[in-house]
């Protein structure tokens, strides 16, 4: 199963790489992608369940590390104001599989640009 990181900018300018079992964070974010912390919460703990459940799938148990960082993820934003600015994801590595040239610029349901 792929394991993936993705780099995220918190509204006071904190710079922090994330981790997921899965890709299926490329789902759920874009590179590029400016988010209210609140849609960030909801998409990435989203997708790191969706990791975990893929994880049960395969071997059994679920994947405890992905937990572990939704649990970081809702703890590093209850420190801002719902009004902050924007959570950047500034990479994603690895990309998808022949995923190459897709613009971040599309337009999201709550993606703020």
């Amino acid at each position: 199963m792929p394991e993936m990181t993705f780099a995220v900018r918190w509204p006071d300018g904190a710079e922090e790489r994330l981790y997921s079992p899965s890709l299926v964070v490329h789902d759920h974010l874009a590179v590029g992608g400016r988010y209210t912390v609140d849609d960030f919460v909801a998409r990435s703990t989203r997708a790191l369940r969706l990791a975990s459940d893929r994880v049960a799938e395969r071997f059994g148990m679920r994947c405890t590390s992905a937990e572990a960082q939704a649990d970081e993820i809702r703890a590093t934003a209850a420190r801002f104001d719902p009004a902050a600015g924007p959570v950047e994801v500034l990479a994603m590595e690895p990309p998808l599989p022949g995923a190459a040239a897709v613009p971040a610029a599309a337009p999201r349901p709550g993606v703020l640009r």
